[in-house]
Parts: C-alpha cells; sequence; structure tokens
C-alpha cells in the first residue's frame, strides 16, 4: 500500500505510475478452479489435450481470469487515502484482452494514475493497469479501472 496521504497529495499524483506488482504464476489447477467456478469449461481452457492442437498449442487461462487477478496484484499499491472509510470496485471505462495468457506463464500488473476526482464524499479513482506476460511483447491485457473510495466522517 501507498504511504497514507490526504486526497489532495493523492490527486497531485495524477500522471504518474502508482507501482509494478511482483510475477504471478497462472497454472492449470487455477485455471481449472476458475473453470468451475464460472460454469466455463472452454476445451482451450480446461483440456492440455485438445488444446494443444489449437492455435494457442496449450491451455490458456480466461481472459476473465487475467482482469479478476486486478485487485491481488494491485494491492501492494493500493492509495492509503486519510479518512478513506473503505474502497469498492467501481467498473472498468475501458478492457481490452491483447494476448492469451498461456498455461505456467507469470503475470504482473504495472499501474499509472489516470484520474483522481473528488465527488461528495467520495474519490473516484482511474487508474490504468498493463497486465504483462513475462518473456512476451504484447500484454495480456490494459484496462482503465476505477475504484470509489469513501472519505470521510459516517
Amino acid at each position: 500500500m501507498l504511504q497514507a496521504m490526504t486526497k489532495s497529495e493523492f490527486i497531485e499524483l495524477v500522471g504518474t505510475e502508482l507501482g509494478t506488482s511482483d510475477w504471478f504464476a497462472i497454472d492449470q489447477a487455477r485455471i481449472d478452479q476458475f473453470a468451475e467456478v464460472t460454469e466455463d469449461r472452454q476445451f482451450i481452457h480446461v483440456d492440455p489435450v485438445r488444446a494443444a492442437s489449437s492455435p494457442f498449442g496449450g491451455t490458456i487461462a480466461h481472459g476473465m481470469l487475467t482482469l479478476s487477478m486486478i485487485v491481488h496484484l494491485c494491492e501492494k499499491f493500493a492509495p492509503n487515502i486519510d479518512d478513506a472509510r473503505m474502497v469498492i470496485n467501481y467498473g472498468f471505462d475501458k478492457v481490452r484482452f491483447a494476448a492469451p495468457v498461456k498455461v505456467g506463464k507469470r503475470i504482473r500488473a504495472v499501474t499509472k494514475l489516470l484520474e483522481a476526482k473528488e465527488r461528495a464524499g467520495q474519490l473516484i479513482i482511474k487508474v490504468k493497469v498493463t497486465i504483462e506476460i513475462e518473456g512476451e511483447a504484447k500484454p495480456a491485457l490494459v484496462a482503465e479501472w476505477l475504484t470509489m473510495h469513501l472519505v470521510g466522517r459516517m
């Protein structure tokens, strides 16, 4: 987590990189668990034998699995804003899946603060998140992630 700061201090960080996560391995067990939870058992995710003859040459992570890892990957550099009562996901302005994450690959998040706007006891933050794949030129995804920070007294 970033060091504690005021809303004004955080707003001054707009345009800067917030951080880069550690690498995180995506293994077949995690892909299989995600398939079970979401009921998305397409062969390119869960059948290594059949997926070997696909254009991917093996199983790949669901795009939505990769997207769902954003919270975990970014938690180390989430803003720590004075008087924040809670933070909730507010949505995404844009998500693009640029390249598949093949089983066994490692991913990480690189973030840049795009916007921070105050609105009636809230701070709406937009962060560009790029999920990189270790050893590959194209990222797995690029997203503009919105979070709502509820600040002040309840």
